[in-house]
């Protein structure tokens, strides 16, 4: 089963890449969103027979992979919860984005490629979510962004999908760089990258005794930079070099200036990259490897702080946005700082369980958004919509119920609410009861991050949907709903986006986390945030809900009752406005501090290294002067015979002197 789980996406890339031409684009979608609809459904088999019965980690082997030295890595899944849940998160979103795109790009002239692109990243990730070690690990990483920046720049006539496909490339091989090392590291520290073995020696890094290490603990064992670390400063430092890759991936300050750009690619991509798996794939990555973190009370810091700031940046940033989907990728940037700060609280399992409910309500938004973009003619300034409530209610309820699941709406203290009400509401309640030394500062900005989020999701509702219509009339007059295969997605997203939840937030966070986890999540005995965010103030689980009122009162203000405000008050703070709407200037620093410089380095190693120095003392400059030589030689052949005379003589004279003079030298 799971072969067919994991080599099915595959199968279908196959098929559509090398043959699609062949078959023609109707057979290319068929096959490739079948296989994916098979792998969902084997994908939920296996999370309810792993996750819901006593089965616990186990291994498949699938062939020998890299034999050398000490080096042993063998091409196998590791199956256990953790594994079954993100198979379902992928394969559920990509079999739907697979059939959602039948209808979105039926109009697209190279529909088999697209298909065949969406297979590939979905076995790249799958590949990534099933690794037994680091390596392989690392392979479906790299794979996973290669089919980014395939799908991104897509559309490659566009000079803008061809900028931000490369501009995604480079900054997530800046934290790939950083995974690498991580990886070298562990390689050091435990002679093997293979998770069991990892796992089973951690032992070795734990403390003695409270605040303590034993002797053999204070040895180094890890030279990095010329630094000589023990047991302790390696596996910091290992961990942040891991952390480092996560960031990139999953698009957290300061490598996160890749994911709003990424949206030049078709919106399906939207939904399936950025929204739902390639960007959780760093939460995954560091949860996957608790064991390592867990120890790590400084590089558990780091990823609370960095999860934190990025939550309160993105939805800042997310205020004053006016494209839809870049809106919707802010507001993605924010979610996955919720998820990192539950990971650096050591609050594992609502940071997954974040992932999970995420990936149906964001998923939801993304193809929500697309739906609205096919009925405007393509158009995704908000500024130009409005008074679309009408003209497309399907649509329009998808995205209120994936606005009521992002903000999380729901009645506290109690199971009524959207799935964002029980996973976001978690992490908000764990970073108030965290023992980091970071907590308090990133409850503050959860919070915080809570008002803006509620503000700008239902700004987008209220500025898309309803008001007075602000296309040109040629555009709505062609205003329609969308077509069933591109609807039937969003009301299945729905129902996870509702449901999920009220569902399994018992399993995840709840009273059966033991069984249903089953050790797939390594917490210290000493971490209890599990049990104690069911104990806090009843004035903290109420600010979330508060943090959501507020944020819709103000939106409903700003853009149904006064819809002059905003224009005056962004008047009147030009300052501030420009500030958020440049997203803090990031791209501008970025590209004073390495791109223009590069770019700088780059030409005058052209010109001058290249061109003047390389070609022109070399190739170019010694075919120069064979030039300037043989055209002086040439002179001499000038069809008159006492010329010819005359070399002739000069020659003689040579060859006389020479016999005349050589043999005294």
């Amino acid at each position: 089963m799971y072969h067919a789980i994991v080599f099915l996406p595959l199968l279908g890339f196959l098929i559509a890449g090398l043959f699609g031409n062949s078959i023609g684009a109707k057979a290319s979608e068929y096959v490739t969103s079948g296989f994916l609809v098979v792998s969902a459904v084997l994908s939920w088999i296996a999370f309810f027979s792993v996750g819901f019965g006593d089965t616990e980690v186990f291994t498949v082997p699938v062939l020998r992979f890299i034999q050398s030295g000490a080096l042993d890595v063998e091409w196998a899944f590791r199956v256990d919860t953790l594994t079954v849940v993100m198979l379902v998160v992928v394969n559920t979103v990509s079999a739907l984005v697979h059939i959602y795109s039948i209808g979105y790009m039926h109009h697209d002239p190279h529909r088999p490629r697209f298909f065949a692109y969406l297979s590939l990243f979905t076995f790249a990730m799958l590949m990534l979510v099933t690794s037994d070690n680091l390596v392989q690990m690392f392979f479906g990483w790299e794979g996973v962004g290669l089919a980014s920046y395939l799908l991104i720049g897509f559309w490659y006539k566009k000079p803008s999908a061809n900028a931000a496909a490369i501009k995604a490339f480079v900054v997530n091989r800046v934290g790939d760089f950083g995974f690498a090392l991580g990886i070298f590291g562990v390689f050091v520290l435990f002679g093997s990258v293979n998770l069991g073995t990892i796992f089973a020696n951690t032992a070795a890094f734990m403390p003695v005794a409270e605040g303590g290490e034993s002797a053999a603990q204070a040895e180094p064992v890890l030279n990095f930079l010329g630094y000589q670390l023990d047991h302790h400063a390696a596996l910091t430092v290992v961990c942040l070099l891991l952390f480092m890759g996560a960031m990139g991936k999953s698009a957290q300050v300061p490598l996160h200036t890749w994911l709003p750009d990424a949206m030049e690619g078709p919106t399906p991509v939207s939904a399936l990259i950025h929204a739902a798996t390639m960007v959780t794939a760093g939460v995954f990555m560091v949860a996957r490897l608790s064991p390592l973190f867990e120890l790590s009370h400084t590089a558990l810091l780091v990823v609370t702080f960095i999860g934190a700031f990025t939550a309160f940046f993105a939805a800042t940033v997310g205020l004053v946005q006016n494209d839809i989907k870049r809106v919707i990728a802010y507001s993605t940037c924010s979610q996955l700082g919720y998820m990192f700060v539950a990971i650096g609280l050591g609050f594992y399992s609502a940071a997954i369980f974040h992932l999970f409910t995420h990936a149906f309500f964001k998923a939801l938004l993304f193809l929500g958004s697309g739906s609205v973009i096919h009925a405007v003619s393509d158009e995704q300034d908000m500024r130009k919509m409005g008074g679309l409530r009408k003209l497309i209610p399907y649509t329009y309820w998808m995205m209120i119920i994936g606005t009521l699941a992002l903000t999380g709406v729901g009645i506290p203290a109690t199971i009524l609410g959207t799935a964002g009400f029980f996973s976001k509401d978690a992490i908000i309640e764990g970073a108030f009861v965290g023992h980091n030394a970071m907590a308090t500062i990133a409850f503050a900005m959860l919070v915080v991050a809570a008002v803006f989020t509620s503000f700008y999701s239902w700004r987008l509702i209220f500025m898309t949907f309803h008001g007075k219509p602000r296309a040109s009339a040629d555009v709505m007059h062609h205003v329609h709903e969308s077509p069933m295969v591109m609807l039937v997605p969003l009301f299945i997203l729905a129902a996870g986006a509702l449901l999920a939840g009220v569902i399994f937030h018992e399993f995840f966070i709840g009273h059966d986390y033991d069984h249903f986890w089953k050790g797939a999540l390594f917490t210290l005995p000493e971490n209890h945030i599990l049990h104690d965010f069911h104990e806090v103030p009843l004035w903290v689980k109420l600010s979330p809900f508060a943090a959501m009122l507020l944020g819709l009162g103000v939106a409903y203000q700003f853009y149904i009752r006064s819809p002059e405000t905003p224009k005056q008050l962004a008047a009147q703070h030009r300052g501030l406005y420009a500030f958020l709407l440049n997203k803090w200037y990031f791209d501008e620093l970025y590209d004073f501090l390495f791109v223009n410089p590069a770019k700088r380095l780059g030409r005058f190693l052209w010109k001058t290294g290249d061109g003047a120095i390389i070609d022109g003392l070399g190739p170019d400059g010694i075919s120069a002067r064979v030039v300037d030589v043989t055209n002086r030689v040439v002179k001499l052949q000038s069809g008159y015979l006492y010329h010819y005379a005359f070399a002739m003589l000069i020659g003689v004279a040579a060859l006389v002197t020479w016999m005349m003079l050589g043999n005294s030298f």
